[in-house]
């Protein structure tokens, strides 16, 4: 569906393309909340346990920026995730304002329980491009969201 803006032919497109992967990523991210794949977990704590599961322990700041969201966002998951056992919250021994995010084996056990379907789903969703295809979308995707880090 074209846009209905009147802007420059590069404005037009550029919002087109805009649209269009917004609606590519709102259809997948609901066709797993249909699925479910991520069990009781919210969207937020299960990209905060599967960061700390194949990175390992990390600040709150790290933690933040590694699955953008905001500090103050991320405060209250984490919090969800401590009060369930998933991770658990260790002061800096040399800075107190530091915070350090760890994984517990309940944590551990519950991504190593939702990760399988969760991969499976999105193999199953991203099965209508080619591996070639998957592959330039995904260095698209990364040229794009690394484009202000380069600026």
């Amino acid at each position: 569906m074209p846009t209905h803006f009147e802007g420059s032919r590069a404005e037009r497109r550029t919002l087109e393309t805009f649209i269009k992967l917004t609606r590519c990523t709102n259809s997948v991210l609901g066709e797993l909340s249909a699925r479910q794949t991520t069990g009781d977990l919210t969207p937020s704590q299960f990209a905060v346990l599967e960061a700390l599961y194949h990175i390992g322990s990390m600040t709150q700041g790290e933690v933040s920026s590694k699955v953008l969201k905001s500090t103050s966002n991320l405060t209250t998951v984490i919090d969800n995730l401590e009060r369930d056992g998933y991770v658990r919250r260790e002061r800096d021994a040399e800075d107190r304002r530091v915070i350090h995010v760890h994984l517990t084996e309940a944590g551990t056990s519950k991504i190593e329980a939702v990760l399988p379907n969760h991969v499976g789903a999105l193999v199953e969703i991203f099965s209508v491009l080619s591996p070639a295809e998957q592959e330039s979308l995904g260095e698209l995707c990364k040229k794009l969201g690394k484009s202000k880090e380069s600026a």
